[in-house]
């Protein structure tokens, strides 16, 4: 309430609500990592900047706002999906605003702070063993839907996960490059990101090179998998990718120590494997500006003792 006892409302001052603030993340330049004589541009988006701290705050809110818009869900409704964490915490925030119940399941092995995070935002945790994983997960939520307990919003085949990056993330780095993007590079999990931010690259510069990234084998990195065939992702479309890197567990948490100690860059294993392919990337070519998103920050991590080298 102002001076004159007008709610900001009434005073014509238009303030913002927490879901205003997804998206418009910033870009930064890598100042130490990457070669001085290529004359090359690695640029991270940071996605961990969300409210819910990662780029799936985008497709959260994506998929919970055009399900209403279809009049598929209203407030009130019971919401599940599957999850290894942040699709998770980014629902469990939309659901909070909006007014659902949101009901989680995920693999029991995914770090404390995941964990502790959905169920703050009010969330309810099923949690499938570490041998079921992100499979067993898919296959509990689908079974809950079939006998009436919710709605799936089903991440791995909405096409409102990918929207979100059609509309937001792909559109945001062009701008932010001035159209001087020539690479992006983004770790697969969903695949939501690399095929709206792909759809979108491609329709302003089809010479664009996207670079999707899957755990190499033997490697176990959270947001990043190589699914078995049945259980691809229903968005995922190959065409879109012009090239698969294979990520190494070990050059994914060396590299994400290094952000954090080198560039005060504090994020995720995922995002360590990402950078790890831009670096990689930065010795083969010449005159290139390399977008790699940065999905989430460290935080969400400490207890798995991770940073500790």
């Amino acid at each position: 309430m102002n001076n004159n006892g007008l709610t900001g409302k009434d005073a014509g001052i238009a303030y913002p609500t927490i879901e205003s603030l997804i998206g418009m993340t910033p870009l930064v330049r890598l100042q130490r990592m990457g070669s001085r004589d290529r004359n090359n541009v690695l640029l991270l988006k940071l996605e961990g900047q969300n409210p819910a701290g990662s780029v799936k705050d985008r497709p959260a809110l994506s998929m919970i706002q055009r399900a209403e818009e279809s009049g598929r869900i209203k407030p009130g409704d019971t919401l599940i999906e599957a999850t290894s964490g942040n699709t998770g915490i980014a629902l469990a925030m939309v659901a909070a605003i909006r007014g659902y119940r949101m009901v989680l399941i995920m693999p029991d092995h995914m770090s404390h702070e995941r964990k502790a995070a959905m169920s703050a935002y009010g969330a309810e945790l099923v949690l499938v063993s570490k041998e079921e994983g992100m499979e067993g997960a898919r296959d509990l939520a689908l079974a809950m839907e079939a006998r009436g307990e919710g709605l799936v919003l089903n991440q791995f085949a909405n096409s409102d996960n990918p929207f979100a990056h059609v509309q937001g993330t792909g559109p945001e780095i062009w701008q932010q490059t001035q159209g001087q993007v020539t690479h992006f590079i983004s770790a697969m999990g969903t695949t939501g990101t690399i095929m709206g931010t792909s759809e979108y690259l491609k329709s302003q510069s089809p010479s664009i090179e996207i670079i999707g990234l899957q755990p190499a084998d033997g490697a176990s990195i959270p947001g990043i998998r190589r699914w078995p065939k049945e259980y691809l992702p229903a968005i995922y479309d190959a065409a879109r990718v012009d090239r698969v890197m294979d990520i190494a567990q070990a050059s994914a948490e060396v590299t994400m120590r290094r952000l954090a100690k080198e560039e005060g860059i504090f994020c995720g294993v995922s995002s360590g494997g990402a950078v790890s392919a831009a670096l990689e990337l930065d010795q083969q070519v010449r005159n290139a500006t390399i977008v790699t998103i940065i999905c989430d920050r460290g935080d969400r991590y400490l207890s798995t003792g991770v940073f500790e080298s």
